[in-house]
């Protein structure tokens, strides 16, 4: 089986090469370059990545976007810039491609120092805090690499194109019924700066879109 691995992207030129070279026998990239200024677009095509174009910013959008471009039948979708190894893929697709879980979620274990600073983790724990009352599913982390079937990913009509879109997909998920399961995967310092951990206000950003989110599920 082929799984293709959506790769959201903006500027993540530095980060590319490591990424792609990392790709497991069965796992096609899928780069989808969200308004680069940089040379993403043309390094992932010089590396043999499928390279889809989203105007539309937002992290949400980029990967919704991927989710409509890909053609497997299993799906990933994972951070672009370095800080996760998609040699470690498998340990999320295995347990959907097996049957013994719907969506799995990629756990983050920082494996380097200032990987994963304070007010990201901080955020991270209260997100995931809530998602397990809200969901009852075992979850710790809101797990920027993670797998499903994209035909059922598209069945659930996610509708948030920014960073609340990780959030709505597990939400949407739980009430679907489906069986949600967490493995740990290494976190590693990313190539470049963060958007969003790397910085307070970008953090502060993210949580603010997963807040709106959340507040909106339960209506």
């Amino acid at each position: 089986m082929t799984v293709e691995v959506i790769l959201p992207c903006l500027n993540e030129e530095a980060a590319l090469g490591w990424v792609l070279s990392r790709m497991p026998d069965g796992y096609r990239a899928l780069v989808v370059d969200n308004g680069s200024t940089d040379r993403s677009a043309e390094v992932a095509r010089d590396l043999g990545a499928r390279v889809v174009h989203e105007p539309n910013r937002g992290f949400g959008a980029a990967c919704h976007a991927g989710l409509l471009a890909a053609s497997a039948e299993v799906v990933c979708i994972m951070d672009a810039d370095a800080s996760l190894d998609p040699r470690q893929l498998p340990r999320v697709t295995e347990p959907v491609i097996g049957g013994d879980a719907d969506l799995v979620l990629g756990a983050r274990r920082p494996r380097a120092a200032g990987a994963w600073p304070w007010h990201a983790r901080l955020g991270n724990a209260v997100i995931a805090r809530g998602l397990r009352r809200r969901t009852g599913a075992p979850l710790h982390d809101l797990g920027p690499m993670r797998a499903a079937v994209r035909s059922r990913l598209l069945a659930l009509g996610l509708s948030d194109r920014r960073f609340g879109y990780p959030l709505e997909m597990v939400l949407r998920a739980a009430d679907s019924g489906w069986r949600i399961a967490e493995v740990e995967v290494d976190y590693l310092r990313r190539a470049g700066r963060s958007k969003v951990t790397g910085t307070v206000r970008g953090t502060l950003r993210a949580a603010s879109d997963m807040r709106r989110v959340m507040a909106d599920h339960v209506r």
